[in-house]
């Protein structure tokens, strides 16, 4: 089984990147444009395991707390590794402070069971297209300009989300294993 640890994205928000991505290919069809139903915010990338781990996963990942919500606005769209040269565009997340050190506490949480910690610096986005040609067309470069400052919309989240990734032909199929409440209910989702 292929893994990952993630927050969830609302309907809301996914509904806007969506009106977006097909806003952008029709510019431009030929990059890999990811499917909006399969964003997602990675807190940890596990990779393979079997599936006999996932109950002592589950029972790691459940150790796991924070005093508050985290709260994720979703801005603009940026390049890696720059645009000149892209292989990959992605929309921006301005998080709160406490979004780096959940994730570290998820690594912390996974490391005794030999899951590999994450050595790079924790930095959030959501991955909207892969680039195989690493020249973005004069179509696409316009439409991208045009979304460059939008906003598309905020996310407070109490609970993240063990996932299984599926590769198919027709693309990655994802499926929730597990989720787990890592902090109150955020005020605001208990008034809507």
């Amino acid at each position: 089984m292929r893994l990952f640890v993630a927050l969830s994205i609302p309907v809301d928000v996914r509904e806007n990147l969506s009106s977006m991505i097909d806003e952008l290919r029709r510019a431009d069809a030929r990059p890999r444009w990811v499917n909006p139903l399969n964003l997602h915010i990675t807190l940890k990338f596990i990779g393979e395991v079997s599936s006999d781990s996932v109950p002592e996963i589950g029972a790691a990942l459940a150790t796991v707390h924070a005093a508050q919500h985290v709260k994720l606005g979703f801005r603009g769209i940026g390049f890696f590794p720059n645009t000149r040269r892209p292989s990959v565009a992605w929309v921006g997340i301005e998080p709160s402070p406490n979004l780096a050190p959940l994730a570290s506490d998820v690594n912390l949480a996974l490391s005794p069971l030999g899951i590999p910690r994450e050595e790079k610096p924790f930095v959030p986005h959501l991955t909207i297209v892969r680039f195989a040609e690493t020249r973005l067309s004069p179509a696409l470069k316009t439409e991208i300009e045009k979304f460059e400052g939008s906003s598309f919309g905020t996310l407070a989240a109490t609970e993240f989300h063990l996932v299984e990734s599926q590769r198919k032909s027709t693309g990655a199929e994802y499926t929730t294993l597990r989720s787990f409440q890592f902090a109150p209910e955020a005020a605001e989702s208990k008034e809507q």
